[in-house]
């Protein structure tokens, strides 16, 4: 969006027969076109001092003004029958394990559209109908996060006085989280704590970093359940436990090792594996890639917000990451 708004431009004779939202798309490169949408939809778009719809065809010598950027609908979470698997529920709180691929809440710059669908936010609201709403409207129940690509349990709060306590636990670190890892190359210590801050990169803002100064403090704790020597290369199976529960902090973490975890090409994992035969130019397996990254919250353990008795759960692998272990294995 150009920094000083009101803008205009003049429709030259070359963009006539342009509709109006592919002149704004050609002349205004750094806004999504879906942006430029909500500007026309909210008349902040005039065409020659009038409001314009996006199919308006210019004929040129025309005067565009995009008066101010658009203003973000309230987001709205909305209930969706989505199945869910219920590890445990009662009137407090709920367990439950989340598939890789599901979002657990939509961002605070969408909308209600297709980019606030199928979050466990939404699968939730149909499933329970209340939840607590300490967290905010986009957030119902929401106690704790896990990736997008990251499978495994995640508890919920069902009221208020539920989610005060449980984040609570959190924030004391009396919350025990263990995940289970596939990373590249062999893990030379059988255990290891790795201790560095972590902030955001500076340059690519969806990655974090632990190579900038400063950050919040992050402690991740790892042991080696496996190595595997295979065509494919040489990888880890870790369980890995968290004090701090920082974005991405065991992907950043175990990268910064030189040990990424496999499928997650945000941190320097390859998007496919080939066989060294095959990249020696001999006959081999054929490639394989995990459309996800092999990264599993396998238990949970805390105490029951109203009761206080220790709680713990478990939840074993997905198939589709026994399956893919088993391939590495074999080959």
């Amino acid at each position: 969006m150009p920094e000083s708004l009101p803008v205009t431009f003049s429709v030259a004779g070359k963009d006539a027969n342009l509709r109006l939202d592919q002149f704004l798309v050609a002349h205004i490169p750094d806004v999504s076109r879906s942006r430029l949408q909500q500007l026309i939809e909210q008349a902040l778009v005039l065409v020659d001092e009038k409001p314009a719809k996006a199919s308006l065809r210019l004929r040129g010598g025309e005067r565009v003004t995009v008066l101010g950027p658009a203003q973000p609908e309230p987001l709205r979470a909305i209930a969706e029958d989505i199945p869910l698997d219920i590890v445990y529920e009662d009137d407090d709180l709920a367990i439950v394990n989340k598939p890789a691929g599901m979002m657990v809440h939509a961002g605070a710059g969408a909308t209600e559209d297709e980019r606030n669908r199928g979050t466990l936010v939404n699968a939730l609201l149909h499933r329970f109908r209340r939840l607590s709403g300490v967290g905010g409207d986009l957030r119902p129940g929401i106690v704790h996060r896990l990736d997008k690509e990251t499978s495994g349990l995640i508890v919920v709060a069902k009221n208020d006085e539920a989610h005060r306590k449980l984040a609570a636990q959190f924030a004391h670190r009396q919350v025990k989280k263990t995940y289970i890892a596939l990373v590249h190359a062999s893990v030379k210590a059988d255990r290891g704590t790795i201790h560095s801050s972590i902030s955001r990169d500076s340059v690519r803002r969806i990655r974090m970093t632990t190579r900038r100064p400063g950050g919040r403090e992050a402690i991740t704790h790892y042991q080696v359940r496996k190595r595997i020597a295979s065509v494919f290369g040489k990888f880890t199976l870790l369980e890995v436990k968290i004090d701090t529960g920082r974005t991405h902090q065991i992907r950043v973490h175990l990268s910064s090792l030189g040990h990424p975890v496999v499928g997650d090409a945000l941190y320097g994992a390859p998007r496919e594996l080939s066989s060294v035969a095959s990249r020696a130019g001999a006959k081999a397996e054929e490639p394989i890639a995990l459309a996800r990254n092999f990264l599993h919250a396998a238990a949970l353990e805390l105490h029951h917000p109203r009761t206080g008795e220790l709680l713990r759960f478990a939840a074993e692998l997905p198939e589709e990451l026994q399956v893919f272990v088993k391939k590495v294995e074999q080959a």
